[in-house]
């Protein structure tokens, strides 16, 4: 019912993409007692909830159980996924709003798609470490860039050439410290960050053919006037020189032919000329 021909422009994925990429080189510095940097430590990322990951932790066992085979997932970790879509009505365009774009592979087709539907995704992005010092060399690494924004540029629709600036917006942080039982038992302390990402989602692509064929005539109508004077007098043709050129030659060469007609709609008299 909503429509005939399948599509898929990939727009959520590529939006979570760009998302995670902006976190994934965050590095962590252990220093030794005199303040020397002795260790660098790349702080790694993946998708999923955080219930996830600390529910992995706590599947890791006593840290002071020797017998234990499982292996402990390493912290620090930052983690993130999707909380929430929804409709942004102030970014509305149009409805009727075409864009338009030269088929790559057919010069004398056009494809066209009607203005994108705008919509904010939300994100959460977990840093989770079993220390406060990782935590917020993790945090202060990415706070600053946001105020409360941050934009980036992406590529919409595969296969075009059309670019847009996503604004990203940091919406809150939280802090929760996950230490809970006695000394043995394993810490997490986790800090959320809230983010709306306001991008667009992208319908169905048309395609119809680019007009390479311009005609004007002029009439005189039967109004008392001589027999062989009514009719058609003259016709201005107008067309791409080559016809298959590409719309987007530069300088584009146009073919004029002017015909003209005796009230009999016969043609004797014709100017070619080109522009």
């Amino acid at each position: 019912m909503l429509g005939k021909t399948h599509f898929y422009h990939e727009a959520i994925k590529r939006a979570v993409s760009v998302f995670g990429t902006m976190f994934n080189e965050i590095d962590i510095q252990r220093d030794n007692q005199a303040g020397t940097a002795t260790q660098n430590i790349r702080v790694p990322l993946s998708y999923g909830p955080k219930q996830k990951f600390i529910a992995r932790l706590d599947q890791a066992g006593d840290i002071m159980d020797t017998n234990n085979s499982r292996v402990a997932m390493t912290l620090p970790r930052i983690a993130f996924d999707i909380t929430g879509l929804n409709y942004d009505a102030e970014r509305k365009l149009g409805k009727l709003k075409q864009y338009k774009l030269q088929d790559s592979g057919d010069n004398t087709v056009l494809k066209t798609q009607f203005a994108p539907v705008p919509y904010n995704i939300n994100f959460g992005l977990y840093v989770m470490a079993k220390n406060t010092e990782d935590a917020l060399q993790v945090v202060e690494q990415i706070l600053p860039f946001f105020t409360p924004d941050f934009t980036v540029t992406m590529t919409t629709v595969p296969g075009t050439s059309e670019k847009r600036d996503v604004p990203i917006v940091l919406q809150d942080v939280s802090y929760d410290d996950q230490y809970e039982g006695d000394f043995q038992s394993r810490r997490v302390i986790v800090w959320t960050l809230n983010f709306e990402m306001k991008t667009y989602l992208y319908g169905s692509i048309g395609k119809s053919e680019i007009i390479r064929d311009v005609r004007a005539r002029t009439y005189i109508t039967d109004d008392g006037q001589a027999a062989n004077t009514a009719g058609r007098q003259s016709e201005i043709k107008q067309v791409p020189n080559p016809t298959n050129v590409s719309p987007e030659t530069s300088p584009l060469n146009i073919s004029e032919t002017i015909n003209f007609f005796d009230g009999n709609d016969t043609d004797y008299a014709t100017d070619k000329t080109t522009i």
